[in-house]
């Protein structure tokens, strides 16, 4: 993984994102190497020498003195174009370092599909509003190498979203992406629902997802690609995962398609 320092004239930035009305980002790029990451379009504005998205990083070094004596209103997102707990945070703690100068009286909502958030418990219960969500699915085997190689399995997210719920920190599971076959809604929904206060339903987000993933699912996974690339059938695989997602009694914040 290729890390660049970079020194940032911002850190919080406004945003459009639902729920929220501003976003940090103390790393552009992501280890994860998701295959289906909608954020890759952000390469287009870096040098080609970076290489290809996920086998860089960009790291705002200065992230922590930036947020050191400022505040914003409304709700603050972290991240929309990188995971802050992505495999390089253990090593360079800079989303540590950011979240120990930050504003404790800001309200922070936080996506990661890391179970490594759980090292910073210490701060992040000085915070006064805060949520923690954990991006889940029920990729395995082939499609979780295919498609999440860098990510931690799903089990460790699932635990750490119990664990959050232990330390008595609000915790809420963002189900993504659903793509037919590969993402089973009654398996996450029931291993999740007795300790998570709220969740988000995301459908793959298909033009996002860009060539590459495309050529692998038609490749690797073409009972799923016969789906999502047939309009018709696509609606009627949201459709019913819809009535799935009603057909249990939890709080749903939201249920996004693309």
């Amino acid at each position: 993984m290729r890390i660049i320092e970079t020194a940032a004239k911002e850190i919080f930035t406004r945003t459009k994102l639902e729920g929220a009305k501003w976003v940090i980002n103390p790393y552009v790029g992501c280890g994860h190497g998701c295959l289906y990451c909608y954020a890759k379009f952000m390469a287009k504005w870096r040098p080609k020498d970076y290489g290809e998205w996920g086998s860089w990083v960009e790291m705002k070094i200065n992230g922590p003195q930036l947020v050191q004596g400022k505040r914003v209103s409304g709700w603050l997102f972290m991240s929309s174009i990188c995971d802050p707990y992505q495999p390089v945070e253990k090593d360079l703690r800079l989303t540590r370092k950011i979240l120990e100068n930050m504003d404790k009286n800001i309200k922070l909502s936080i996506l990661t599909k890391s179970d490594l958030i759980l090292r910073d418990l210490d701060i992040l219960k000085k915070f006064k509003n805060i949520e923690i969500g954990l991006t889940v699915n029920s990729f395995i085997s082939k499609a979780k190498k295919l498609l999440e190689p860098e990510a931690p399995e799903n089990g460790k997210r699932i635990a750490a979203l119990e664990r959050l719920k232990q330390e008595s920190l609000y915790a809420y599971a963002f189900v993504s992406p659903i793509i037919p076959g590969l993402t089973d809604l009654r398996s996450v929904i029931a291993k999740t629902q007795n300790f998570v206060d709220y969740y988000w339903f995301e459908f793959l987000n298909w033009r996002g997802a860009g060539r590459g993933f495309t050529e692998i699912l038609k490749k690797e996974f073409p009972k799923s690609y016969a789906i999502v690339s047939n309009e018709g059938l696509y609606k009627k695989f949201i459709s019913e995962s819809k009535n799935i997602i009603n057909g249990f009694d939890i709080k749903i914040r939201g249920v996004v398609e693309h």
